[in-house]
């Protein structure tokens, strides 16, 4: 630890309630200096998320209306973006299970990131959500005691409980370790390792849920598979993974710092099995809604062929599929072990093509065609694409924000940790 930051700590150590709220205040101040390129970083998402609040003030005030949405198709692209982040969220247990399950050291010093992933993917899908409600205001009737809370009946509320707490459980993984890295001190396992096999628990939990909301609904066909929580645990193998390898490659150009081989190898590694997963269970779908036939297989046939004339939603399933068969082609080439500017362009492939297939290319066709088999297309109104790029631009500010606070405690930290309750010999000789 730098010799600024130890002398203030010495008396402090022991009294938490003075010292947490002295490492919040100096990791909020490393988290927001930096050079011009952090400046010009911040300030370019600022204005984005500054155009989505007004365009959500907008959308609050006059209504629904100012989206693309109707009665037919009354989920759209805020519910596929919150869908996609739930996986995004769920994909930071792959660098918390190797670290912890088989206690890889190496993975230690990486799965600050994953735990920071999950926080800042995590707030992004409850602002989606938030988005997404026609009277905001509204929210206490799902607070448990206040409002009418539905549980255990509705899935909704189960998806409710499961985010939150995978929140509430992130923020305190991720904050005391960063803490006792702070005070230089060695963490007790009493206070997180616990919670850490819970957040194992809890991150398959959160996206198996949500595919449960959709796979429940009867009088949606589309979604009436047993194969969507797999489908969904998959996905979420392959865009956490790439997401969080295209932060490391984003650390070491901006900081400098080396990031070991290890943790980036064992996260191709579980791309590479995943994404395979992942297709095959793609082309199990489709074999077995083309090859039976029948009135349920309309909207499949409307995502993948189009529909009577209607085909919005063709090119952007095809395009994921086209990007879903490259990326997985090029995680099971040698070349991405080999060439750094590979990795990224399949990380970056993988990251969209999973995007698509399980926001548009899966929420809208669930609702076309309609249970009065009527055929209504929807595209996201400019409204919608405003407020979707301000929530993204938050959750990249914070992301970004927790990131320079982890990397600047790690920085610091760098003397041997001390026991947290050195023994009775050593404290007498002091």
């Amino acid at each position: 630890m730098s010799s600024a930051i130890a002398p203030k700590l010495s008396g402090a150590a022991a009294h938490p309630i003075r010292s947490y709220p002295k490492f919040l205040w100096w990791g909020l101040g490393q988290a927001t200096n930096g050079g011009l390129l952090f400046y010009l970083w911040m300030f370019v998402l600022t204005a984005i998320a500054l155009v989505g609040a007004n365009a959500w003030a907008v959308q609050v005030a006059d209504g629904m209306i100012v989206t693309n949405m109707t009665d037919h198709v009354s989920w759209g692209l805020y519910i596929a973006n919150f869908t996609f982040m739930v996986g995004v969220a769920a994909g930071g247990v792959m660098m918390v299970i190797p670290a912890y399950l088989y206690h890889d050291k190496k993975m230690h010093d990486v799965v600050i990131i994953g735990e920071v992933l999950a926080i800042s993917a995590i707030v992004m899908c409850l602002l989606f959500v938030v988005a997404d409600l026609g009277r905001p205001e509204r929210f206490w009737h799902l607070i448990p005691g206040i409002g009418r809370f539905n549980w255990p009946m509705s899935m909704l509320t189960w998806d409710v409980i499961v985010l939150n707490v995978y929140l509430l459980l992130n923020l305190h993984i991720c904050g005391y370790l960063l803490y006792m890295r702070f005070l230089n001190r060695q963490p007790n396992n009493l206070w997180y390792v616990p919670f850490v096999w819970i957040s194992v628990f809890w991150a398959i939990s959160i996206h198996t849920v949500t595919a449960f909301l959709y796979c429940g609904l009867g009088g949606r066909p589309f979604w009436n598979t047993a194969l969507l929580a797999p489908r969904f645990l998959a996905s979420a193998f392959v865009a956490g993974p790439a997401f969080i390898l295209i932060l490391f490659a984003i650390i070491q150009r901006v900081t400098g710092e080396k990031i070991d081989d290890a943790p980036r190898l064992l996260l191709i590694n579980i791309i590479r099995v995943t994404a395979v997963v992942n297709l095959l269970m793609v082309v199990s779908e489709v074999f077995t809604e083309f090859y039976t036939g029948g009135g349920h297989t309309a909207s499949a046939r409307y995502l993948f062929l189009g529909l009577h004339g209607h085909n919005a939603l063709v090119p952007w399933i095809w395009t994921a599929i086209a990007f879903n068969v490259v990326s997985a082609g090029l995680f099971l080439s040698p070349l991405v072990q080999r060439h750094s500017s590979v990795l990224i362009v399949a990380c970056v492939l993988a990251f969209i093509g999973a995007w698509i297939e399980k926001g548009m290319g899966l929420i809208v066709p669930g609702f076309i065609p309609s249970t009065l088999h009527e055929i209504v297309e929807y595209t996201p109104s400019l409204a919608e694409w405003k407020i979707s790029a301000g929530i993204w631009a938050l959750g990249l500010m914070v992301l970004t924000i927790l990131l320079k606070m982890s990397m600047a405690v790690i920085s610091t930290s760098s003397k041997p940790a001390a026991p947290e309750n050195p023994p009775a010999h050593a404290a007498q000789k002091r």
